[in-house]
């Protein structure tokens, strides 16, 4: 390794220490399960906010969508980031707020809790299909991240791909299985901080290198449909495919999934108070929308530096390391410049790592809290649960490094397909369940069922008939669901008087 490289290796060992540091200071706060998988609902307005977007965007924000616009220019892109912003919103507006309530209200401290308590389900199906689900979709979403982190190291410093991907993950273990949530949370608001560095260092550097924002957009000009939004760029064949009404309304469906995704409602979950939402809503929704847009217009500031020779032609999944080889050139320009480039690759890490935990966590809950305790009946005392809970961290993650096996995986395309799952199963019960007083269990399990069936079915049957079935498959999943629960709901009976008094209090903020 040069001197320069040497530097950016410390930097980026500096901030993995730190994380574990965290790790170590808040494992000492866990004295039961509500603190490990929810920080005793303690979290303040800009913990909750900062970590909820960190959690959610995850690397796919620094690899997967730059280099999509690398690739196809900025309009398949965009319209999955207006569609995500949308959804962080709404979020934030209508859901947050209602689910922090009827989640302490019914002492639930994980989304498959929420269920089993809302609709006083005895038969525990509830609990066990959605913890089931969750592993299904968490444990390929967890070794994307994995991936990623992998990829970084490899590209960077010539590690083998496998063993950068297993010191990547042992970081993320360790301090998640140390500290739980509460670790998890705080070093989410760290991660998000570096991540923000990272865009703005990235986007300032390699406009420089490219002339100017004036260039940048001229060269990016020359290729057919790589600024539009109503086309995209075809790299093989060098012209613009038009991409259509119903592409782009199954595009903007990804904001759907944000109503099902557990890590982001855990955090609305264990927010100090209800009060602090609205300032959480404001922080969350601005960050969101600037680093979205700033990480599309790295995909396409890194085509200008291809095209001037000052970075070599991405390929394929080679797109997205666009910041990996903009932070090898800045590290070439002196020490302060080594510095950020560590603090760029950092940023990588960061967003691959606030995710990561935070889908550990997820799922080695529903397997302790879940399925053993509450599916199985396994009498846990409040020690020997911490200890179950970190042996399931430790025990997803080695299932999730043996799926990152792969280091010509597609980050995007695995987030893509784990967010559709999140969105189809979860998200119209956790509607229905917040806001409709006559949805019961027997519609909530069919909605589930339906949804999560549905995502596989469209993915890999009806998809690739192409034309009109290309359709992300979150939307039509998500519809399916929805139907389902509503039928099912209304032709079974009604929910106990019990439920329906404990609705109409949670509605009246009781």
């Amino acid at each position: 390794m040069n001197g320069a490289i040497i530097g950016v290796f410390l930097v980026i060992i500096a901030y993995l220490v730190m994380m574990l540091a965290i790790g170590f200071f808040y494992s000492k706060g866990n004295n039961d399960s509500s603190d490990f998988y929810l920080g005793g609902r303690k979290l303040g307005p800009f913990v909750t906010a900062m970590s909820a977007e960190a959690s959610d965007m995850s690397s796919w924000l620094l690899m997967g969508l730059p280099g999509v616009a690398y690739l196809r220019g900025i309009c398949d892109a965009s319209w999955t980031a207006i569609g995500l912003a949308i959804g962080t919103y709404l979020n934030w507006l209508i859901v947050a707020k209602r689910i922090r309530r009827y989640s302490a209200k019914t002492n639930s401290i994980t989304l498959p809790d929420f269920f089993a308590n809302r609709y006083r389900d005895d038969s525990k199906l509830l609990l066990g299909i959605s913890a089931i689900f969750i592993i299904i979709f968490f444990v390929p979403y967890t070794a994307s991240g994995f991936a990623a982190c992998g990829k970084l190291f490899s590209t960077l410093f010539g590690i083998p791909y496998t063993a950068a991907m297993l010191i990547s993950a042992v970081v993320i273990v360790g301090y998640t299985a140390l500290g739980g949530f509460m670790a998890a949370s705080f070093t989410d608001l760290i991660q998000s901080i570096v991540m923000t560095i990272a865009l703005v260092l990235v986007v300032c550097f390699g406009v420089s290198m490219s002339g100017g924002v004036q260039n940048v957009l001229e060269n990016a000009k020359e290729l057919p449909g790589f600024l539009s939004l109503t086309a995209t760029y075809n790299s093989e064949t060098g012209s613009a495919s038009s991409y259509g009404t119903i592409t782009t309304v199954s595009t903007l469906a990804w904001g759907l999934g944000y109503f099902g995704v557990p890590h982001v409602l855990l955090r609305f979950m264990a927010t100090e108070n209800e009060e602090n939402i609205s300032l959480s809503r404001r922080i969350a929704t601005v960050w969101v929308v600037i680093s979205m847009a700033v990480a599309i217009f790295i995909g396409v500031v890194g085509y200008s530096l291809s095209k001037n020779g000052v970075m070599a032609e991405l390929k394929g999944s080679a797109s997205e390391t666009i910041i990996i080889q903009v932070a090898t050139l800045l590290s070439q320009h002196g020490f302060l410049a080594i510095v950020g480039a560590g603090i760029t690759l950092a940023g990588i890490l960061a967003c691959t790592m606030s995710t990561a935990d935070s889908q550990l966590l997820a799922a080695s809950s529903a397997v302790s809290e879940n399925l053993l305790k509450g599916m199985f009946g396994v009498n846990l005392t409040e020690k020997r649960t911490i200890h179950v809970a970190r042996a399931m961290v430790l025990f997803i993650a080695v299932i999730a490094v043996f799926l990152a096996g792969n280091p010509d995986s597609s980050v995007f395309g695995i987030v893509s397909f784990a967010w559709a799952g999140f969105g189809a199963v979860f998200g119209p019960v956790v509607l229905a369940a917040l806001f409709w007083k006559r949805s019961n269990r027997n519609g909530a399990l069919a909605g589930m069922i339906a949804g999560g069936v549905m995502v596989f079915v469209w993915k890999y049957c009806v998809r690739p008939l192409g034309g009109a079935w290309n359709v992300y498959e979150l939307l039509p999943a998500f519809i399916i669901a929805m139907l389902c629960l509503i039928v099912v709901s209304l032709a079974t009976g009604e929910p106990s008087k019990e439920i329906q008094e404990e609705f109409e209090e949670v509605r009246a903020g009781k």
